[in-house]
């Protein structure tokens, strides 16, 4: 049976653990070939790079925020696999945990650069990329939250962010859409996730509000984006996928 993903290249941003991390390897096992990126994780990006191989991934230390980071990403994505069909927007933070009144001003701005504007120098030059390598066809996924859905109390700038992601991919899917331009874009909503950005310590209080009883694993996005990224997604663009484990059934 032929690997879903064989003879793609794909970017995921923020992958050196946790969702990305799940994701990478996901995509690797479907036959794709991986650009894996972080800002401070470098020795977790270099050690998932070996792991995953060197003929199927490569690791590139990126700021999302930063323009030039992401023209050397695509750079060295096409200098080594020869072009982009998929692009994973993952790279995301918290932000400091405290009342709204009590955010820093340079706290949210971090986050809106990291979660949004990331995600949105990350479509410009995937777009780009796609077009230049691809005959304009490919995938962009956008990693959103379902604190996109409902407002996150904990961190003032976290909801505002990843609720931007959502109105973005909804844009960027019907501006090319409307263009003719055959490629896709859509957003996953993760719940609660088992992974470091997760303090072990609410556990006990945040199992019992997910119905299925359980937090989610980076697989689970993984195999959800591996579908995004896939041929068989080719009708789905400007949609929105929740992973939750049934919290906003």
């Amino acid at each position: 049976m032929a690997k879903r993903l064989e003879n793609k290249v794909a970017i995921v941003t923020g992958s050196a653990s946790g969702i990305g991390s799940g994701i990478a390897k996901c995509f690797v096992r479907e036959g794709a070939k991986v650009v894996i990126t972080a800002n401070h994780n470098v020795s977790g990006g270099q050690k998932l790079a070996t792991e995953l191989g060197d003929d199927n991934a490569l690791f590139i230390q990126q700021n999302v925020a930063n323009v030039s980071d992401w023209e050397n990403v695509i750079n060295e994505t096409i200098n080594r696999f020869g072009k982009l069909d998929i692009l994973v927007n993952n790279a995301g933070i918290t932000g400091k945990l405290t009342p709204i009144e009590d955010e820093p001003l340079d706290d949210w701005q971090q986050v809106i650069d990291v979660n949004l504007t990331g995600n949105f120098l990350g479509i410009q030059a995937g777009i780009r990329a796609m077009k230049t390598t691809n005959k304009s066809e490919g995938s962009i996924i956008n990693i959103s939250s379902d604190a996109s859905l409902v407002g996150f109390p904990f961190a003032p700038a976290y909801s505002p962010s990843k609720g931007g992601t959502r109105l973005l991919t909804h844009s960027a899917a019907l501006s090319l859409a409307h263009r003719g331009i055959d490629i896709r874009v859509n957003s996953v909503h993760p719940g609660w996730i088992d992974t470091p950005m997760v303090p072990k310590d609410i556990y006990e209080e945040i199992i019992p509000e997910i119905p299925m009883g359980r937090l989610g694993t980076p697989q689970d996005i993984g195999e959800l984006c591996i579908y995004l990224a896939s041929d068989e997604s080719k009708y789905a663009t400007g949609a929105e996928f929740v992973v939750d484990g049934g919290i906003r059934a």
